[in-house]
């Protein structure tokens, strides 16, 4: 088993390494060798949880074909320039509606140029902001009802009749509090922006690029407001037929009543809105595939399809074995499996391929649903190493050079704002769940 490990840890390295679609194919690897070298048998691959991320992202992706992305940029800007001096604390909050909204943090690097320069105009430390909007947007996916991971959670955790309300009455207020008390300690971090060493000196030497930085224009403002309600409205309705089971169509099979799965509901809802988007809004399909949320997301499908399908068939082939050696310590302290959930997201680069790779071994551990979903939050450690590329994009769109990779390299700017997110996220939702479940 534990060599089985060393190759399956090594396809995740590798793959993580190679960035884009390269930890989904490494995963292939890793697969084959368990399957041909080890004789593991493969267990299904995760078809309904990659449908759904697909019909998800191809509806977020008709949506920015049409221009309600940039619609929602050109309000945040507003917001922003309107309140200059409260950026740290807003910024934030657009990154996590966002996210919250089209189901991806990566719809951020839109916004993060816009927050860099008013923080700069402003002469407020662009670290401060940018450190704690790339971290809100990764806080954000777990309470998405339409993320990959999220998605992935209920569809793990359907078996125990857990609904999509059940999820998201833990998750959203309690990454909410996570990100307010990280812009919070946001508030104080570094020196003051004129008294920065690294800013005067590129001040002194005129290599600071006071270019402003130009958004795309909303050519069709009605066309691009169409494309938000009716995706919008979609998520609305997943939210609702998750949240009331009895809404949702029965059909008799062999005689006996089967309602029709969330799986089906999220796939339908979204392909609808996708199409009604096209139709409505005449955006351009291919345009759509072409953009960077339907890129980001296809990433995520390939991610979860090599990566989750080896990390569940190492599972289940050792399940014996993993639940004899730590069965009796997680069950005394099942914090300590959000512990693992946060260091396996910082190897997977993905929330949703941690999920589906990783919470199959809590569930198998006896570990109670509500705790699982209160530690969800605990998967948005991929901040951790400062490579992911929301924090690579905060780095270089940070003219004043204040948003950093430390001389230690994890010593970053989004280290602290994402630790305090990420431990205020998980404590907040073990409370809640004594509370409410």
């Amino acid at each position: 088993m534990l060599l089985q490990f060393v190759f399956v840890l090594t396809a995740i390295i590798v793959g993580a390494r190679l960035g884009g679609i390269g930890l989904g194919v490494m995963g292939g690897i890793g697969l084959g060798i368990l399957t041909f070298v080890f004789g593991l048998q493969p267990t299904a691959p995760p078809i309904d949880v990659m449908l759904m991320i697909v019909a998800v992202i191809t509806a977020a992706a008709c949506m920015q074909a049409a221009g309600g992305l940039d619609l929602m940029v050109r309000g945040a800007e507003h917001l922003l320039r309107k309140r200059p001096s409260q950026v740290t604390l807003l910024s934030p909050l657009v990154t996590y509606f966002f996210s919250f909204v089209a189901g991806t943090g990566h719809v951020a690097y839109s916004v993060l140029p816009v927050i860099a320069e008013v923080a700069r105009e402003t002469k407020i430390r662009p670290e401060r902001p940018l450190g704690i909007a790339v971290i809100a947007s990764q806080q954000a996916i777990t309470a998405s009802p339409i993320s990959a991971a999220t998605v992935a959670l209920l569809g793990l955790l359907g078996d125990f009749e857990i609904s999509l309300i059940d999820i998201l009455i833990i998750t959203i207020p309690s990454t909410l509090l996570g990100v307010f008390l990280g812009a919070l300690y946001s508030l104080k971090v570094g020196k003051e922006l004129t008294e920065d060493p690294e800013y005067q000196r590129r001040l002194k030497e005129g290599l600071l690029d006071t270019s402003h930085y130009e958004l795309k224009d909303v050519t069709d403002h009605k066309r691009a407001l169409w494309s938000v309600l009716i995706f919008v409205i979609a998520t609305v309705c997943i939210v609702i037929f998750g949240s009331f089971d009895h809404l949702r169509p029965t059909h008799l099979i062999d005689g006996h009543p089967v309602q029709v799965g969330m799986a089906s509901i999220i796939e339908i809802l979204m392909l609808s809105a996708a199409a009604l988007i096209l139709l409505f809004t005449r955006a351009n399909g291919i345009k759509a595939a072409q953009g960077s949320v339907f890129s980001a997301g296809m990433q995520a499908v390939v991610a979860i399809f090599g990566i989750a399908w080896m990390g569940d068939t190492f599972l289940q082939g050792n399940m014996t074995e993993l639940k004899g050696a730590i069965e009796g310590i997680v069950t005394q302290m099942p914090w300590l499996f959000g512990i693992a959930l946060f260091i396996m997201s910082i190897l997977l680069y993905s929330q949703a391929a941690t999920v589906r790779a990783f919470m199959p071994l809590g569930i198998a551990l006896g570990i109670s649903p509500f705790l699982l979903i209160a530690m969800f939050p605990a998967v948005n450690g991929y901040f951790f190493i400062p490579n992911y590329p929301t924090v690579v994009a905060a780095i270089n769109f940070d003219r004043t050079g204040t948003t950093r990779i430390g001389k230690y390299v994890l010593n970053h700017s989004f280290m602290m704002p994402g630790l305090i997110a990420a431990l205020t996220s998980v404590i907040t939702g073990l409370i809640m769940v004594q509370f409410i479940f």
